[in-house]
């Protein structure tokens, strides 16, 4: 995109593009690098930030909770996220789209519809970015427009919303109809399958979800004890669109735990809502002046506390990099040494300690970690005689070193059937694995970089790598920048021919 190239016409993917502004926007700006990626999230994160506090504010929370709740907020949810990922970005538009919607229910200014105007716009932002948390921002901003309506016996708030995300929704979608966007968008081909199950989200609500459930309970006590009557709740219209909105995140967070599976903490901005909502009222009947800096400095750091996970595992990095743990198992002497860290045998992982990462001397990848065999590979890559005479390679990269195609470098391969990723079943299906793997046989790309993951199903696809095993010789592997149970090779593959003389270490 930052390249010019239009979503649906020159790539396909199965969900809306505006994920990718932000990111296409800062290298257009700060150029092609990894490191580009970690500026954009910044700036993700601080326009995060900002929504959330504004929801807040327009519901009348006093300062101090306020900004114990946007402290929360950024080392809970905004600090895991060091660069874009869709399934964060989807829930920043929809803070996005709350802020304004908030505003335009306490606003008394004429022209205050314009707030309402910007919620729909940034809400289908939201949607556009990805289906399920989309849809539930959504349901949620109805749901609250429902109650606007219904006590101030005002619809013109629900028609004009409706009206302007519908009209917004044709203008950004109708020119991408002439090219692929409704099979990317709509509903793939098999084995494509929703991910939406009420049985799978009963079963990890009641199985799991201890803090959903906690919160709901503290909140349903909360609210018993504030009022004597339902209907003194329901017409409390700050109190009732407070209640709505944290009932409806931590509802969108048990939803969203089933739907975006990966990574598992995708939904805890659930937690700052309720504690915001919990201790906004907590404080009456606990007598808490959150206005003296010794309550502030009590509870901020009980945070710090309570998220000690957070920014544990960077302190432990520098530590273990001073000072490296040992893994030995006894003494000088020879005594056995039985303690927490040796007291269970463990075979070789092939786990890469963090101490043992460097960085790269390629300008794309400039300030990114990686592991020492990982930048040896790529620099071994680019010393191959394949790669320095041929300027005009053509190249099938199905690995995470995608900066590569600026170091080499190499013309992506652009077209309504060409997918953005290569995630089977998620961003690519079937149809587009069989194009490359008879694009394989044919011996159309000159290099191929294949990043085998076994324990991924299909995060890139097997049949593919099968392929390549048949017809193209793999000359080298090194580990990807991976860590943990999902660890794997990225594999050099180059076609073979009468002059090449490379015999294939498979």
């Amino acid at each position: 995109m930052s390249q010019g190239e239009i979503p649906y016409k020159d790539f396909g993917l199965p969900l809306g593009y505006m994920y990718w502004v932000i990111p296409a926007l800062f290298f257009k700006i700060f150029g092609v690098k990894m490191i580009t990626l970690v500026k954009a999230q910044v700036f993700i994160n601080i326009l995060s930030g900002l929504a959330f506090r504004s929801i807040l504010k327009s519901l009348s929370v006093q300062p101090g909770i306020r900004l114990l709740s946007v402290f929360l907020y950024c080392i809970s949810f905004s600090f895991f996220n060091f660069w874009p990922w869709y399934n964060h970005t989807v829930i920043v538009y929809e803070m996005i789209g709350l802020a304004f919607l908030m505003h335009y229910f306490f606003s008394t200014k004429k022209t205050r519809w314009i707030q309402l105007v910007l919620s729909a716009l940034f809400i289908f932002f939201s949607f556009f970015t990805k289906q399920d948390g989309g849809a539930l921002a959504i349901l949620l901003s109805i749901a609250l427009l429902l109650y606007y309506s219904i006590r101030m016996k005002d619809w013109k708030p629900i028609v004009i919303f409706g009206a302007s995300f519908l009209l917004i929704a044709v203008a950004i979608i109708y020119p991408l109809t002439k090219y692929s966007f409704s099979y990317w968008f709509n509903h793939g081909q098999p084995p494509h399958t929703a991910r939406f199950s009420f049985r799978e989200i009963l079963d990890d609500f009641f199985y799991g979800s201890q803090f959903i459930k906690f919160y709901l309970l503290i909140i349903a006590l909360l609210v018993i004890a504030l009022y004597k009557k339902w209907k003194d709740a329901f017409n409390d219209t700050r109190t009732m669109l407070f209640l709505l909105l944290t009932t409806g995140i931590l509802a969108e967070a048990a939803i969203i735990q089933v739907t975006s599976y990966t990574p598992p903490d995708n939904n805890i901005f659930f937690h700052s809502f309720a504690f915001a909502f919990i201790f906004s009222y907590l404080s009456g009947f606990l007598k808490l002046d959150f206005s003296k800096y010794k309550n502030l400095a009590v509870f901020g750091f009980g945070l710090i506390l309570w998220w000690s996970a957070s920014y544990w595992k960077y302190i432990q990095r520098i530590i273990e990099r001073v000072s490296p743990p040992s893994a030995s198992v006894t003494q000088a002497g020879g005594e056995n040494i039985v303690n927490r860290a040796t007291y269970m045998i463990h075979t070789d992982s092939g786990e890469i300690p963090m101490s043992e990462w460097k960085f790269s001397n390629l300008p794309s990848f400039k300030d990114i970690y990686m592991p020492a065999p990982t930048v040896e590979g790529i620099d071994r890559l680019m010393k191959m005689d394949i790669v320095k005479s041929n300027k005009n390679l053509n190249v099938l990269n199905m690995s995470e070193l995608t900066p590569l195609a600026a170091e080499i470098p190499y013309k992506l391969e652009k077209g309504e059937g060409y997918p953005l990723w290569y995630h089977l079943g998620v961003g690519m299906f079937n149809k587009q694995a069989e194009m490359f793997e008879q694009k394989i046989k044919n011996k159309n790309y000159d290099l191929v970089l294949f990043e085998y993951i076994p324990s991924l199903n299909n995060f890139y696809p097997f049949r593919v790598r099968d392929t390549l095993l048949n017809n193209y010789y793999k000359i080298d592997s090194f580990p990807a920048p991976r860590r943990g149970d999902t660890r794997g090779m990225i594999e050099v593959f180059v076609k073979p021919t009468d002059s090449t003389g490379i015999k294939s270490i498979q």
